[in-house]
C-alpha cells in the first residue's frame, strides 16, 4: 500500500533521528525525534501559568520563574514513540509512517513533579494525576486538548520531571516550551508538552488519548491494553556508505567495529547480541556500563571480520526482566510497540 497524501503531511511535520546520531551519548536537539499531534502553540512566557488543582488541599499556580526557584533535578532519558516501527508492519496501519528512527536521548532538567504535588497536598481519594497541554485538535471526531494521566504513585517517582530545559537550553517550541512532562521509561506520548494544567482526580481518566488512542488492539472492536513502558530495543549505526535511494550499505572488507545503543523501559538492559546472517546465528556484543543513568540507552560494540559478500546485519537487546526483541513483530491496529529486530543489508567489497 502506498503512502497517502495525509501520511506525507504527517511525515513532513514530524521527523525521526538519523541513525548516525547513535554516535552521541545525548542526542543533539535538532536530531532528536519529534512528533507533534496538533499545532505547536504560541506561548507568551510572561503570561503563562501552570495550575495545580482538583483533589488537593491547596490549589497552586506557578510561573516559570516560580518553578525554576524550586530545587532542580536532571535526568538523562531515552524517549521513543509508541508507533516506532509502524511502517514495517504488514498490512501497514495508516498513521505517522515511522520506520525505526523515532527515538532520541535528552538531558532533561526541571523540577520533580512530586515536589510540586506536595505543595498542593493531594487529598484522600486522589488516584490519578491528569496533565493538560495547550495543543488542541480533532482526533477520533473529538475536539480536545492533548491530555494524558498517570497513577498517583507513578507521578510521585523521584525521576518524573516537569522539564523546562533540554540539553542545557530552554525547551525549544517543538519540544514543549515552556514546560513539559517527562516520565522516564514510558513511551513518548506520556510526556505531555506545552503543559498548562495538572489536575488530581478520583477515577481513571477516560479521555481519547487514554481510552481510544495508544492501546494495543488486535481488532477494531478489541478494548485492548494501554501502551506504557518501552519494550527493549537495540539499534545499530549503519556501517559503510549508503546508496542514496535504497540506503543499502557498501563496506570495505576488513575488521570493523559495529556499534549502537540499546534501551528498555521495562528493566535495565542485560545484553545485546549481533547477527551477520539475518538472525540464524547470534554473538554477544560488548555492553558499556550504565554511565548515563538507568533511563538512558547503553552503548554497545561488536568486532566483525567482514569478508567480501552480501550480509544482513541484525541486533537485539535483552533486559534484566527477561524481555527479548522478537525476530518478527506482532501486528496490531495502531501499529504500536513494534520492537522487532533491526535489519541492515550490507555488501562487503
Amino acid at each position: 500500500m502506498g503512502i497517502s497524501h495525509e501520511e506525507l503531511q504527517l511525515a513532513a511535520r514530524n521527523h525521526g533521528m538519523p541513525l548516525e546520531a547513535l554516535r552521541w551519548d545525548v542526542t543533539p536537539i535538532g536530531l532528536h525525534y519529534l512528533l507533534t499531534h496538533y499545532d505547536i502553540p504560541s506561548v507568551d512566557e510572561r503570561a503563562w501559568r501552570l495550575s495545580v488543582d482538583g483533589l488537593v488541599g491547596s490549589a497552586q499556580s506557578f510561573s516559570l520563574d516560580d518553578l525554576r526557584a524550586l530545587p532542580g533535578h536532571e535526568v538523562v532519558s531515552t524517549m521513543e514513540c509508541a508507533g516506532n516501527g509502524r511502517a514495517r508492519l504488514t498490512p501497514r496501519p495508516v498513521s505517522q509512517p515511522w520506520l525505526q528512527e523515532a527515538v532520541g536521548t535528552g538531558r532533561w532538567r526541571g523540577v520533580r513533579l512530586r515536589d510540586v504535588l506536595e505543595r498542593a497536598a493531594p487529598a484522600d481519594g486522589a488516584v490519578e494525576v491528569l496533565f493538560t497541554g495547550l495543543d488542541r485538535g480533532v482526533e477520533g471526531g473529538e475536539h480536545q486538548a492533548y491530555q494524558r494521566s498517570l497513577p498517583l504513585a507513578v507521578a510521585q517517582d523521584g525521576d518524573v520531571l516537569l522539564a523546562y530545559e533540554l540539553n542545557g537550553a530552554p525547551l525549544p517550541p517543538q519540544h514543549g516550551f515552556p514546560l513539559r512532562l517527562l516520565v522516564p521509561g514510558w513511551y513518548g506520548m506520556t510526556n505531555v508538552k506545552w503543559l498548562a494544567a495538572i489536575t488530581l482526580v478520583d477515577a481513571p481518566f477516560g479521555g481519547y488519548q487514554q481510552t481510544q488512542g495508544y492501546r494495543f488492539r488486535i481488532t477494531e472492536d478489541d478494548e485492548g491494553v494501554p501502551i506504557r513502558l518501552m519494550l527493549p530495543r537495540a539499534l545499530m549505526l549503519p556501517p559503510g556508505v549508503p546508496e542514496f535511494m535504497t540506503r543499502a550499505r557498501t563496506l570495505e572488507a576488513g575488521t570493523h567495529a559495529l556499534e549502537g545503543r540499546a534501551w528498555s523501559g521495562q528493566a535495565a538492559i542485560d545484553a545485546v547480541e549481533v547477527s551477520v546472517d539475518g538472525g540464524a546465528k547470534w554473538a554477544a556484543a560488548a555492553l558499556e556500563p550504565e554511565r548515563l543513568g538507568r533511563w538512558a540507552w547503553r552503548h554497545w560494540t561488536y568486532r566483525w571480520a567482514a569478508a567480501p559478500g552480501e550480509y544482513e546485519l541484525a541486533c537485539r537487546a535483552r533486559d534484566a526482566a527477561g524481555n527479548v526483541q522478537p525476530l518478527a513483530p506482532e501486528w496490531n491496529v495502531g501499529g504500536y510497540a513494534n520492537n522487532a529486530v533491526q535489519r541492515i543489508s550490507v555488501g562487503v567489497v
